[in-house]
């Protein structure tokens, strides 16, 4: 049963869309409400639809219906494809990189890494429900996000080397962290084992 994973898909990633699709009627809620409230209310319903995400993946995987079964390479290049994840994860947070200086949103390239490392990984019909939302959403929103830097001439400061390293090297921490332990200790499975 996916209904409750696609009702908190189309909260959460509807709620995160609100800048592709109605960003006239966004910035009038701002004004109207204000900055904190706006940020309030934005992050209330984005929990709820993260909420029913994590519970309708959960309820899923307990009848799984297997699309396919993924080779090992698969898993390797998930594996790959994750660190990767977790570098630009960490560039998002670290002023004056080399990955935002060059592709501005690295939260979103983190996304695409992420969701494809993952259905590539799950052959399940819930993986390929959630993972390829997410992969859609984030390339939609990446391409948005671009095309409004364009128009707004919005730009980034070059990279320095040293937030660069940084990137990589907290990017790498936190995925070895994830692989080897807090995956198994959230989602329940160990992907490097």
């Amino acid at each position: 049963m996916l209904i409750y994973l696609v009702l908190g898909l189309l909260v959460f990633l509807g709620v995160h869309s609100i800048r592709i699709f109605a960003d006239d009627w966004r910035g009038r809620r701002i004004e109207r409400l204000g900055v904190a409230l706006w940020k309030v209310l934005y992050s209330a319903v984005s929990l709820v639809g993260l909420v029913l995400i994590v519970w309708g993946y959960g309820v899923a995987r307990q009848q799984p219906v297997q699309l396919w079964n993924p080779p090992v390479g698969m898993l390797h290049l998930a594996a790959l494809l994750t660190w990767l994840a977790f570098v630009l994860l960490a560039a998002t947070y670290i002023p004056r990189n080399h990955f935002k200086a060059r592709w501005h949103h690295p939260m979103l390239l983190a996304t695409k890494f992420w969701a494809l490392a993952h259905l590539l990984a799950n052959g399940t019909l819930a993986g390929v429900v959630l993972f390829g939302s997410f992969l859609l959403w984030a390339v939609v929103m990446f391409a948005s996000s671009r095309r409004r830097d364009c128009r707004e001439g919005v730009h980034f400061a070059p990279g320095l080397l040293g937030r660069s390293l940084a990137s990589v090297l907290v990017g790498t921490l936190a995925w070895v962290a994830f692989a080897f332990w807090l995956h198994g200790l959230l989602i329940g499975i160990l992907p490097l084992s």
